[in-house]
């Protein structure tokens, strides 16, 4: 870790308690690990300006580091007594809520924001850009997300010295037990704001229609749910943003259906191209494919267009695409057609209705 927690913060070493926050919050949004992707450099890096931080932003720690340096700084300010070591123990074993704790390091999170985009059915197979909106709460350029009015500055909350929770000492039988509980005077934010920001009223953010480009992979099927770090609701007066959680409603194919990044199609044939094969044109997703119909062709049978059909999301390739085949009998004939037909069936030694029967059948539908 750097030794020099002024250097880190980049600042002097007569910097004010404001420009102490105002350097830390700015630096803490470009090393975020939601805002890096979990980078681990970035990750030791938001740590060490953390420390940092809250080192320099308490006067006490402050004061024992400029003498005697971070293990100056580390050291405790005095004894805690029974209650100090009791409150110790309870924070290993249950994550809280007794001893001396003190107020979480690094900067408040928003809220997590979540939306519903459409999309359709070819958008989704390869992908597309779209724009999401909704009305939350943004960080106020007025006041730089401090909440203080342009010129002012809040001021450390006198009643929990800054720390955002107040300690309580009571006696119990094992000893001095000590608790604590967010400060009422400032709301647990260890700050008092004299002048608010007349923008946002001293809450460091405002309600604003935001609108987020929202980057569609190629691939994506029904109930996918994208996430957009930092793109969620601010937290008041500064801090990083939530993050934005987009459900994907995928309308389906009036031609095609999906099964994984497989793509099947009836395509409807009629019995002579069945009987005697054909080459026929076929729509994909891709446009217009030639599909060589092999000699007796049978209903159910299925062809594969390799390569045609959805892409992988995490790797690479395409799925297939499967074409079944539906060999439509013909219902309506002309006279020339059914006489063709009967002389084909005489040569197959198949018998059929006669004509008579055939002609009166005709008559009954019409």
């Amino acid at each position: 870790m750097a030794t020099d927690y002024y250097e880190l913060l980049g600042i002097t070493r007569s910097a004010s308690d404001e420009e102490i926050k105002r350097s830390y919050r700015q630096l803490a949004r470009k090393l975020h690990p939601d805002v890096n992707g979990g980078d681990p450099d970035s990750e030791a890096m938001f740590k060490e300006v953390s420390v940092a931080y809250e080192t320099l932003s308490d006067p006490e720690r402050r004061r024992r580091y400029d003498m005697f340096g971070p293990d100056g700084a580390r050291a405790q300010a005095g004894p805690e007594g029974f209650g100090g070591g009791l409150g110790d123990l309870f924070d290993a074993f249950f994550g809280g809520g007794f001893g001396g704790g003190t107020q979480q390091s690094g900067p408040r999170r928003g809220d997590d924001v979540e939306v519903a985009l459409e999309i359709s059915f070819e958008e989704a197979v390869f992908g597309v850009e779209r724009a999401v909106s909704y009305r939350g709460p943004v960080a106020c350029d007025t006041c730089e997300a401090t909440g203080a009015a342009p010129g002012t500055s809040a001021k450390r909350c006198r009643d929990c010295d800054g720390q955002g929770q107040v300690r309580r000492v009571r006696q119990s039988i094992l000893g001095q037990v000590v608790t604590t509980s967010p400060c009422n005077t400032c709301r647990g934010m260890g700050e008092i704001i004299e002048t608010p920001c007349p923008e946002c009223r001293g809450e460091g953010r405002r309600i604003e229609d935001r609108t987020t480009t929202v980057i569609v992979p190629a691939g994506v099927d029904v109930g996918t749910t994208l996430r957009i770090s930092g793109a969620g609701a601010a937290p008041p007066r500064g801090g990083i943003s939530g993050d934005l959680y987009v459900h994907l409603r995928v309308a389906p194919s009036e031609r095609f259906q999906r099964d994984g990044a497989d793509l099947l199609l009836n395509l409807h044939i009629p019995f002579t191209q069945a009987t005697l094969g054909a080459d026929i044109v076929t729509e994909t997703l891709d446009g217009e494919e030639h599909l060589e119909i092999t000699p007796g062709t049978q209903t159910g049978k299925v062809f594969r267009l390799r390569g045609k059909g959805v892409p992988h999301v995490r790797s690479r390739g395409r799925g297939d695409l499967h074409i079944r085949i539906e060999v439509d009998t013909p219902s309506h004939l002309s006279k020339e057609e059914e006489n063709l037909l009967r002389e084909f069936a005489q040569l197959r030694g198949e018998e059929v209705h006669s004509s008579g029967i055939l002609s009166r059948l005709r008559s009954s539908l019409s």
